[in-house]
């Protein structure tokens, strides 16, 4: 995969009226709630543990 992922809708109103924002690297901007927001990815979570 060498293109970066896009976010479908706003995290905030659930529009999918969505366009990069040309001011921030990785920032979008809903154009339906006038929002501007950056999705960041933190990590793979390791394999479920069962505890008992």
């Amino acid at each position: 995969m060498s293109e970066r992922a896009a976010p479908l809708y706003c995290p905030y109103c659930g529009d999918e009226d969505l366009r990069p924002h040309e001011e921030s690297h990785g920032a979008w901007e809903c154009r339906s709630c006038v929002r501007v927001f950056s999705i960041k990815f933190i990590g793979i979570l390791r394999e479920a543990v069962e505890t008992r």
